[in-house]
């Protein structure tokens, strides 16, 4: 049995499109916007819209800094990601480079934990948007069904952008470009005015006075149930197949997207936690974000940001369901999972049986309404991929294979790489042990099937069993 990396599956990289002896895979129409769009519309949503209330009742006005940790870990993983991606080009993202540079059975593990881990993800976006849905309806005078009602939204929603998906990847990029231009207009309104009011220019200076009323443990809890926040840069890598450029774009659109959400989440939290304290956020729950808004410009500044609630819990939903699809089709080409998965409909050149086995699972997790128990589960998988992303780059450096040339290298080699891994595994430490719990059994389903389906058939079909 080689232990050496497998080198990619043999095609070429073209600008229009990846590819392979048995046909082309997906092509080439997202380009560095909508790479950007694609990270930031992810990342933009669940960090401002949905875990104020949560982070700043863990943490006090120190959440901002959990913010920040987390921020740091994505950026030491993005960069890794960065260099893999440039020289891997293909769907699949972190399984993609894993399952070469590590082998099949920690590519299973991977690749299977990453489709579950962002169909977690993407229920947990879509009752924020169901919540924040309700929200509008409510400020609006119509009455709501409460609970059900964001169950309701959630589901119909998620079942809307599978479809929309379905109908070309071009039609998921235009609408993430469209919501994250308007999105970040008004957060960058909204934080303007919020730290104007907060360093007291309007008015007298309304500066949280004790930053870490819980100490400092919370912090890094804190970290690792928001981290969820961060997931965006890696479902840039997840769709690579599908980029313009790849050695340029790729880079910028995940190393950018993580420095520009980490901006706006500092500075959110630090604004909340301004404008009405810790505790008032914390009763406020996952429409914390309302309230501040409400503070800041009355009923009209509530209604604005519910709008931009809406759009960013939309956007997180929309890429994470087109990711988790691209991540069950790099799989299903590999035989870890049944090749129907990779079947690409021939109309509109979109994994549609994928986009179905990634939409049904979100709306039944949709229905659950567990908020932080969908997110930490989603962290707690992703942090796994990203600590063995970040050592798969240092294996397939350390074994120098004649394919692997990427066009962009990680800078301060191999201290960003080793602490990209350690941060991420330590960070799961402080996770419930609920969603550990969940995680852990993920992950061994995952390895459960590679033993019993994926092994034999790969082996049949000469994949080999590295």
């Amino acid at each position: 049995m080689s232990t050496d990396p497998p080198a990619p599956e043999s095609g070429t990289v073209t600008e229009d499109a990846t590819r392979h002896e048995g046909g082309t895979e997906l092509e080439r129409t997202i380009g560095l916007a909508g790479g950007l769009s694609i990270g930031v519309g992810t990342m933009i949503g669940a960090g401002i819209f949905v875990f104020p209330g949560l982070a700043a009742g863990n943490a006090g006005p120190a959440a901002a800094a959990s913010f920040a940790v987390g921020a740091v870990v994505a950026l030491l993983v993005a960069l890794p990601t960065s260099e893999l991606a440039t020289a891997m080009p293909k769907s699949g993202g972190g399984y993609f480079f894993i399952s070469r540079g590590m082998g099949a059975v920690y590519g299973a593990i991977v690749g299977i934990s990453l489709w579950l881990g962002l169909v977690f993800a993407s229920a947990f976006y879509l009752v924020g948007f169901g919540e924040y849905a309700v929200g509008a309806l409510a400020e609006a005078g119509v009455p709501v069904g409460g609970g059900t009602m964001v169950v309701v939204l959630g589901v119909a929603v998620g079942v809307g952008l599978t479809a929309m998906s379905v109908t070309g990847t071009e039609n998921t990029a235009a609408l993430q470009n469209v919501i994250v231009a308007l999105l970040l207009l008004l957060l960058s309104a909204f934080l303007f005015y919020g730290l104007l009011d907060a360093v007291g220019v309007f008015g007298a200076e309304t500066v949280p006075g004790t930053f870490a009323p819980e100490g400092y443990l919370p912090v890094l809890t804190t970290a690792a149930l928001v981290f969820t926040s961060y997931l965006g840069f890696a479902q840039v890598a997840t769709v690579a197949g599908e980029i313009t450029d790849p050695g340029r774009n790729l880079p910028l659109a995940m190393v950018g997207s993580v420095v520009i959400v980490g901006i706006f989440y500092v500075l959110t939290i630090f604004v909340a936690t301004s404008a009405i304290g810790s505790a008032a956020l914390e009763d406020a729950g996952e429409t914390a974000i309302v309230e501040v808004a409400r503070e800041f410009f009355g009923v009209p500044g509530a209604v604005a940001i519910l709008f931009a609630g809406l759009l960013a819990t939309l956007s997180s939903a929309n890429a994470s369901i087109l990711s988790a699809s691209r991540a069950l089709y790099a799989v299903s080409r590999d035989a870890i999972v049944p090749a129907g998965a990779s079947r690409i409909n021939l109309k509109y050149g979109t994994p549609h049986v994928a986009l179905a086995l990634v939409g049904g699972p979100v709306v039944a997790l949709v229905a659950t309404g567990q908020t932080e128990l969908l997110a930490e589960v989603a962290s707690f998988l992703h942090l796994v991929m990203y600590g063995l992303i970040c050592i798969a780059l240092l294996v397939i450096r350390r074994e120098d294979p004649d394919w692997y040339d990427p066009d962009f290298t990680v800078p301060g080699y191999p201290v960003v790489p080793a602490v990209g891994a350690l941060s991420s595994f330590a960070l799961i430490g402080f996770m419930q042990r609920s969603s550990q719990a969940v995680g852990l059994v993920v992950m061994a389903g995952a390895l459960g099937w590679y033993l019993y389906y994926a092994r034999d058939v790969r082996l049949k079909g000469g994949f080999g069993d590295e």
